[in-house]
């Protein structure tokens, strides 16, 4: 704990240092509660799709006797040639945000090659698009996960550090003036007796003198 100096001008900077940390730990606080809940959906969300791939994989076990088949499938058939991305905001996060993506058909002969081929390069896209939104899940997630961390260190500094520590200086403080004003009443008392001590000798002295 830093060094305090023990002035009302002091007292004030603290008392206005707690008042800042009790107005922002609920807005911090409200924080971390939207960006847990976030989280969850997201995560939910991420679940959905991939079990979404896995039910479209499972429907399309029927063609994968025929993908074992030496040559049947052309190598690189379906490629990625865009990912569509928007900008998305939670809790003051950007977040990126899957649109879409688009595909690339390699050549292939149309008389030597089986026409199931089209109807499996469908299914690759949507599988790959699946994978792919998935992926952009995935990245919100760990966004967020980045930011609850931080807002949570936040949290716990307000509550437990920073607005117990502003408490007890502004106890520290409190004392030691009252104990400044106790030890300035005792002297005043002290000068005044004094003053009356010696009034009352310099009266003594002129009655004897007489």
């Amino acid at each position: 704990m830093a060094k305090i100096k023990l002035t009302k001008n002091e007292l004030k900077v603290q008392k206005d240092a707690l008042k800042m940390y009790q107005r922002y730990l609920p807005t911090l606080t409200l924080k971390k509660q939207q960006l847990q809940a976030e989280i969850r959906t997201i995560e939910a969300n991420a679940k959905a799709v991939r079990n979404k791939r896995a039910d479209l994989e499972k429907g399309f076990d029927e063609w994968i006797a025929v993908f074992s088949e030496e040559g049947a499938f052309p190598e690189g058939i379906v490629t990625v040639s865009n990912i569509r991305k928007g900008l998305g905001n939670i809790a003051g996060v950007e977040i990126p945000t899957f649109m879409g993506a688009d595909f690339s058909r390699g050549d292939y002969d149309l008389y030597a090659t089986p026409l199931w081929v089209d109807i499996a390069a469908d299914f690759i896209e949507k599988a790959m698009s699946l994978d792919l939104e998935a992926e952009v899940l995935d990245e919100q997630v760990r966004l967020l996960e980045n930011e609850l961390h931080a807002t949570s260190q936040r949290v716990n500094l307000f509550e437990k550090v920073k607005i117990p520590e502003t408490k007890e200086n502004i106890r520290k403080i409190k004392v030691y003036m009252a104990d400044q004003q106790v030890a300035a009443v005792v002297r005043s008392k002290i000068s005044k007796r004094k003053i009356a001590l010696r009034g009352a000798d310099t009266s003594e002295k002129e009655v004897s003198s007489l």
